[in-house]
């Protein structure tokens, strides 16, 4: 082979992988650090995405308890003083809010909006209620969320930021011990073959 045509060909095989890693950002998604990111929120973080438009997104770090349960924010709230699992570190923003991030096959209702397949985020305070009310076991409580402005999330993938993982709400609500863990060393294996 030429070293011409040795050339076009690698320039074909670069040019196919860079397209086969490049991230999907119209749908939603899993998002999982990768070690080389040293922030204190965001290390060691697994986030959920979903996109909003005009290269928006929003989303939820799952993978930060608290240490904080939802009977401590809510002494007065009866339900709540059963839910036994701490509140989850959702993100930066609207701190002060609690979603109910809850696993389901259909939609909470209008006050709520599809994160993933069959992942709900409820951020209305009455339909929450219902949730620690009525299906606590399903759902996993989180103060706050994630947004990026128009092409933020795609900068921070095209610089290496994020393992850029499939949508599946059961991975996501797994206690979160080990997890951040395991999806590094898949992502990286995944890597290798790629």
């Amino acid at each position: 082979m030429s070293k011409s045509s040795l050339a076009l060909v690698c320039a074909v095989l670069l040019g196919w992988s860079a397209l086969a890693g490049a991230a999907d950002l119209s749908k939603p998604l899993i998002l999982v650090a990768k070690p080389e990111l040293h922030d204190q929120l965001y290390g060691s973080s697994i986030l959920v995405v979903t996109p909003l438009g005009g290269d928006q997104h929003a989303g939820f770090i799952v993978n930060r308890p608290t240490g904080v349960t939802l009977g401590r924010l809510f002494p007065e709230h009866a339900a709540a003083q059963k839910v036994t699992d701490p509140v989850y570190l959702g993100g930066p923003y609207e701190s002060q809010a609690i979603f109910a991030l809850v696993q389901r096959p259909e939609s909470l209702g209008a006050r709520s909006f599809e994160v993933l397949p069959g992942l709900f985020a409820a951020f209305d305070a009455a339909v929450v209620d219902r949730i620690i009310e009525t299906e606590p076991e399903h759902a996993r409580f989180v103060a706050g969320l994630v947004a990026w402005q128009p092409g933020e999330l795609r900068s921070e993938v095209e610089q290496g930021a994020w393992y850029v993982l499939e949508p599946d709400a059961a991975l996501v609500m797994r206690k979160p011990e080990g997890l951040w863990e395991e999806l590094v060393s898949r992502s990286q294996r995944m890597d290798k073959i790629i």
